[in-house]
């Protein structure tokens, strides 16, 4: 293969590591700074120059996109895309890790468990906020933080307004969050490449610090996760639209609870804690995918006029609860069925003798027409009035 690696620090640990890993396995690569790119869209077809001259082709390329540079270098990723040219880590992937807030979000619509977390901008919302992630001390995060900066423990609620005041009189948007106390100054991380977990250590504290990051002066050593952490990890990545990613855990009462997923982990500390050849993983797992780049599949689908992608849901009550997918009717109407999302299992590529359950989700393509016959009528909008008479002015006196 030849590779390209977008980086602005080539003497990093994990860039050297990756392209060590590369050579090693006989690819070719190449170590690109991310903001010598010019994205090219006068021609015919998506373009990229590097350093003022066209770009050469590469068969895949693996974004180390710092924070600093997120808007620009996940224009660049995109680019590629366009191109064709294999990612294991999509533009809309790492702009979705990249936001806290956004993450929270998309994590949250598919049931996984994390820390309780508020968003507010108003004062008044703040203690309420606060309340109701369980009350102080909280854990008061910026959106865009990184390596620990930006994260504050707050003992009490006063402080906790004080501080969100502050942060917002500076317009900083802050995540509210619950403080998990049996995990205070320790969490997991999880190296997930793939649809597997290849490495995992545990990040301990350094004395009275409650941030547990290698950057803050945290300790690291190897653990084996137990499968309901191996679970979550990988979940969380997939969810996020990332192949690569580490994944931070904390060490809940019940379970894992996932505080985020981050598009370009570092190798160094896990590499150490594990002895593990983690650069060499992501490169062979590269090897192996890179006939198949990821498209964006609604886009490419709803191409057709009349055509596109929806999602179906099986209300409770529907004619269609305990029927087979064959026998449900829906095949005959022009719509192929993608996936059958049950709870937090998801069955791709469904077979006629599926027997359909309440609140099923079925991710469907096929004429929009059909679909929006099947989903339940809601309250049309009121159409736009015509502006009355104004009435005529006074004549003045």
């Amino acid at each position: 293969m030849k590779i390209a690696i977008l980086s602005r620090a080539p003497q990093s640990y994990s860039t050297g590591r990756l392209r060590t890993a590369a050579v090693q396995r006989g690819h070719t690569v190449k170590v690109l700074n991310t903001l010598r790119f010019a994205i090219d869209l006068s021609g015919p077809e998506p373009d990229l120059h590097f350093r003022g001259r066209p770009l050469s082709s590469y068969d895949a390329v693996l974004p180390r996109i710092g924070n600093s540079i997120t808007y620009f270098g996940t224009a660049v990723v995109r680019q590629f895309e366009q191109m064709d040219v294999f990612t294991p880590n999509t533009a809309n992937g790492i702009s979705n890790a990249r936001d806290k807030l956004r993450a929270t979000q998309i994590l949250s619509r598919h049931d996984i468990a994390m820390p309780a977390t508020a968003f507010v901008r108003n004062r008044a919302d703040v203690r309420p906020a606060i309340e109701r992630v369980g009350g102080a001390p909280v854990v008061i995060k910026l959106l865009e933080g990184t390596q620990g900066i930006g994260v504050i423990l707050a003992p009490q609620v006063k402080v906790a307004e004080a501080i969100i005041e502050t942060l917002h009189s500076t317009n900083q948007n802050v995540l509210i969050q619950s403080f998990i106390s049996e995990s205070r100054g320790r969490d997991i991380r999880a190296l997930v490449v793939g649809d597997r977990v290849v490495a995992a250590m545990r990040r301990t504290a350094d004395g009275d610090e409650f941030r547990s990051n290698v950057h803050r002066g945290g300790r690291v050593e190897a653990v084996t996760l137990d499968p309901a952490y191996e679970r979550a990890a990988v979940r969380s990545a997939q969810i996020m639209g990332l192949r690569v990613a580490g994944v931070d855990m904390l060490e809940g009462n019940d379970g894992p609870l996932v505080m985020e997923v981050n598009s370009s982990p570092g190798l160094q500390g896990i590499e150490t804690a594990t002895k593990l050849d983690v650069a060499g993983a992501i490169i062979d797992y590269i090897a192996h995918e890179v006939a198949f780049p990821d498209i964006d599949v609604r886009q490419r689908l709803a191409v057709s006029t009349g055509y596109g992608v929806a999602e179906l849901v099986v209300h409770a009550g529907a004619d269609i609860v305990g029927t087979t997918l064959g026998d449900s009717g829906i095949l005959e109407r022009d719509i192929t069925v993608l996936t059958l999302n049950r709870g937090t299992t998801v069955i791709p590529n469904p077979r006629r003798g599926q027997v359909l359950q309440a609140e099923d989700r079925l991710l469907c393509f096929g004429k929009m027409d059909e679909m929006r016959s099947m989903t339940p009528s809601r309250r049309r909008r009121a159409s736009v009035r015509k502006l009355p008479k104004l009435p005529k002015p006074t004549p003045a006196a």
